[in-house]
């Protein structure tokens, strides 16, 4: 079988993101399992290819995805050209970088959509800079959601761990309780569900354990058993609600294959805690594969060429994976 055609969105130009995508684009897993390009500046991957110190990889750029020659010591992007590079302040929020990444995403969905290519791998986007180049999404996910036109869609978290479907995702703690509705908890099961082969699945409560019959909440009651109980009328293979704080462990310890979660962190503390840099983040219900970096742009450590890519590389393996099944 062909290896699958991915496109790597570069993420903020003024974070890590250029960085991280030369060196998964050199990974050698990366390299036998799919063939990758970036949609991103080539005058940025130059300059990040620089600070990193990389050395015998040369960026080429192309205009359309025929162009792209997929040889080894050679990264093909195409190249939006849609940053001054004099303007650009590396580890800084900016107008310029937040358009920047919208329009390589915005490229990738159509690159997708059109079927040009198999899958998009995101890199990391800074939601301020979106903000301020007047992009009002949450982040990824939502946007992806609207190019797509995709009404029931998801957030998981996949790793060699633990995988996690999220029912809310960035959104204050104080707004989850008031969010989490019937049909949202049945959506996120069956999307859940289809992205494995009868895989088993865990729901998480609420509230400490799982509400305690209503001493510590009604949520569990009112909202998540009814959801449960539609979903096991489908077939679906799975219980709850269980008690947030043994779910996990559960679920590591071989029990279940997918652990809904409520709310983001309730999700992705433990994840992280268990595959940080080697987990990955999913987009359920799309018409299109998207996987994407568990982590932010990094301003902080920008030019220092320390960098990590794991995530990067697990998260385009992960969209081959999904491309070839």
């Amino acid at each position: 079988m062909e290896r699958p055609l991915i496109a790597v969105t570069m993420g903020d130009p003024a974070g890590i993101g250029p960085e991280i995508s030369i060196k998964a684009l050199c990974n050698s897993e990366v390299l036998r399992t799919s063939r990758c390009f970036v949609i991103g500046d080539s005058k940025v991957l130059r300059q990040a290819r620089k600070f990193s110190k990389i050395t015998g990889i040369k960026i080429n750029p192309v205009k359309n995805v025929k162009d792209c020659k997929f040889i080894r010591g050679k990264i093909d992007v195409l190249d939006l050209d849609n940053v001054v590079i004099s303007k650009l302040k590396k580890g800084k929020v900016s107008a310029q970088a937040g358009r920047a990444s919208i329009e390589y995403i915005d490229k990738a969905v159509e690159l997708a959509l059109s079927k040009e290519i198999a899958a998009i791998t995101t890199g990391p986007i800074n939601k301020t800079a979106i903000h301020k180049a007047g992009f009002h999404f949450q982040g990824h996910t939502e946007f992806l959601a609207k190019k797509t036109k995709t009404k029931n869609y998801a957030m998981m978290f996949v790793s060699d761990t633990l995988w996690i479907a999220l029912v809310t995702t960035h959104i204050a703690l104080n707004k989850v309780s008031g969010a989490i509705n019937k049909k949202r908890v049945f959506s996120t099961i069956k999307l859940a569900h289809e992205t494995r082969v009868a895989p088993r699945i865990a729901v998480a409560g609420l509230n400490p354990h799982a509400g305690e019959g209503g001493i510590f909440g009604r949520e569990e009651e009112r909202v998540i058993a009814p959801a449960i109980l539609e979903a096991k009328k489908l077939g679906i293979d799975v219980v709850g609600p269980i008690s947030p704080d043994a779910v996990f462990y559960l679920a590591k310890g071989g029990m279940f294959d997918i652990v809904v979660a409520m709310y983001h962190d309730q999700g992705l503390i433990p994840l992280k805690l268990l595959s940080f840099n080697n987990s990955v983040n999913v987009t359920i219900g799309l018409p299109i594969i998207r996987t994407s970096v568990d982590h932010g742009t990094g301003f902080d450590i920008v030019g220092k060429g320390w960098a990590n890519p794991s995530s990067l590389i697990q998260a385009i393996k992960v969209a081959a994976h999904f491309a070839k099944s």
